[in-house]
């Protein structure tokens, strides 16, 4: 087969946009999201409205200070789809002001400082959660026993308006402890996984998200049903998130067979936490990930390594949010010595001869 020299230069349209992107991402995460809502109630859904509320209007003002057009930014959903996230990985009866500066921080120093969208080294939304993590840790790690919408337990509007905006103290009553954090603790204190295990929920209701947790991490199910829609679509690629759980079952899996009395077993580690969440969601924010599939395959394998390590070994139960920062500053690294192969070119960089070929590069 002949080719034929371009007519013009090769660029194609791959038929997308930046609002399609962004818009396809919230859809994928609203199931999950309005279980949260439905788990938590009212409480999660101010927080949740606060947040994303935040995050558009910081925004608007960094885009004004900056001298840029703000309508379209705003309307391209990337503001909306950072405050999203952030609420996603928050306490789901935080106080207001938690998700306020959450997303003070993930807009104006995660995304603008660096240019604005597309700019960006580090995924504003982890930026937010763990500067929020390390400055109020008491706020951050006070999590809720669920009460579902309408139910006896759930506290009606007048009280989580209370909640969210007011004084909270009365409601501690009912907070309990993630399953990473109840392990953690109790293996701290000598008692075998056994025992720790019994005391936290579980691997069922850890797949359904009938667990003490962040307002939309709870339900793996559901946040990897929007995840194979993601991959579905063509918004993301498989290789961060089968690198990044594959390496985190890995690990967990070789320890566990090696001392099942303290180290937690894989499907406790992909089912609890951030771990779905990450793979799918935030590991793979087309800005802050390797641009090769090889890089991608190095970058989520090495935020599987590193949630593991936080996990098991550090001052923390959950390590997602670190991780992908972490791997984050390395994605440059990763680019400089994992190239993507040029158009008409071999990986060496040399141009492609079709004559020694015979026409068939």
């Amino acid at each position: 087969m002949t080719i034929k020299p371009p007519l013009s230069a090769p660029y194609t349209h791959a038929g997308t946009s930046i609002s399609r992107t962004m818009g396809l991402v919230m859809l994928a995460l609203l199931p999950a999201t309005l279980f949260g809502f439905y788990l938590f109630g009212w409480p999660a859904i101010f927080l949740f409205a606060s947040t994303l509320l935040a995050a558009v209007l910081t925004e608007a003002l960094a885009l004004r200070l900056a001298g840029k057009p703000v309508r379209p930014f705003l309307l391209d959903g990337s503001a909306l789809l950072t405050g999203w996230l952030l609420a996603l990985t928050l306490p789901p009866w935080a106080p207001w002001w938690i998700g306020v500066v959450g997303s003070i921080l993930a807009i104006a120093v995660g995304k603008q400082m660096f240019g604005g969208i597309g700019q960006n080294l580090f995924n504003p939304a982890m930026v937010a959660r763990v500067a929020l993590l390390i400055s109020f840790p008491l706020e951050m790690t006070l999590f809720t026993t669920p009460a579902p919408l309408f139910s006896d337990q759930a506290p009606d509007l007048l009280q989580s308006l209370a909640i969210t905006f007011g004084n909270p103290a009365p409601y501690d009553a009912v907070s309990s402890a993630t399953v990473l954090g109840h392990l953690k603790t109790e293996l701290g204190r000598g008692v075998n996984l056994e025992q720790a295990a019994a005391g936290s929920a579980s691997l069922w209701q850890l797949t359904w998200g009938q667990a003490a947790g962040s307002l939309g991490e709870t339900s793996a199910l559901l946040i990897l049903l929007g995840g194979l829609f993601l991959l579905y679509k063509r918004v993301i690629s498989w290789h961060i998130p089968l690198a990044m759980l594959g390496t985190l079952a890995a690990l967990s899996g070789l320890f566990h067979l090696l001392n099942p009395d303290h180290y937690a077993g894989p499907l406790t580690h992909l089912l609890s936490g951030a771990a779905i969440l990450g793979a799918f969601f935030i590991a793979t924010d087309l800005v802050t990930s390797p641009s090769t599939r090889r890089g991608q395959l190095l970058f989520g394998a090495g935020c599987g390594l590193l949630v593991y390590i936080i996990r098991t070994w550090a001052g923390y139960p959950e390590g997602v949010a670190f991780a992908v920062m972490l791997m984050n500053g390395c994605t440059p690294l990763i680019d400089h010595f994992l190239k993507p192969r040029i158009y008409g070119r071999d990986r060496r960089g040399e141009p492609l001869n079709y004559a020694d070929n015979g026409g068939n590069n």
